[in-house]
């Protein structure tokens, strides 16, 4: 899964050794991107409870990092992440306390994109299209026909671009009583 656009990236299946990059790139690709939509206070608030790894994604093998192999003088540079999952939770890291992990029926219900970030300084270069056309290859092979998440305000661009469209916008209540407003949208995978 190699994908060149103006610099070289990789994809590959994140593992346990990644979270803590992964960890901080989403404080970052949070704190850029989501300005502009999000006030700071919200951002921070959802860096706390809502965004994050999710471990259990990492354990189901559909949790996919992005690393730039060309002209970074060293080792590959996690540059973004994302995934899909077969479970019902919609959204959320590992802090997030809302989270139902029981599995999905790829008959009857949409597979969920889930946890998409990419560093700021990568940011429109494709690393989220190729992470997304990934996601939806595997959602697909695992049975699913169609695809659902809750986008953040600075991903729906993206999505709607994919061909994602806008069904709902609802705000994730957040214990310190701020809100994040996202979309929730889908998509046919047939």
């Amino acid at each position: 899964m190699t994908t060149t656009t103006a610099f070289e990236f990789m994809l590959r299946r994140a593992v346990d050794a990644d979270v803590d990059g992964m960890n901080v790139l989403i404080e970052e690709s949070a704190r850029a991107l989501g300005a502009g939509y999000y006030t700071p206070q919200q951002t921070e608030s959802a860096i706390r409870y809502i965004f994050g790894v999710d471990r259990q994604l990492i354990a189901d093998g559909t949790f996919y990092v992005a690393l730039r192999t060309g002209g970074c003088g060293g080792a590959p540079r996690l540059v973004g992440c994302g995934g899909w999952s077969k479970r019902r939770t919609l959204f959320g890291g590992d802090q997030y306390a809302g989270r139902e992990d029981s599995l999905l029926d790829p008959a009857v219900d949409a597979a969920r994109i889930r946890a998409f970030f990419v560093r700021p300084a990568f940011a429109r270069r494709g690393i989220g299209r190729a992470i997304l056309d990934e996601c939806e290859r595997a959602a697909r092979a695992a049975g699913f026909t169609r695809a659902e998440m809750a986008a953040t305000l600075p991903g729906e661009p993206l999505y709607a671009a994919c061909g994602y469209r806008v069904v709902d916008g609802f705000d994730i209540a957040m214990p310190d009583g701020l809100a994040l407003p996202v979309r929730r949208m889908l998509k046919s995978l047939v």
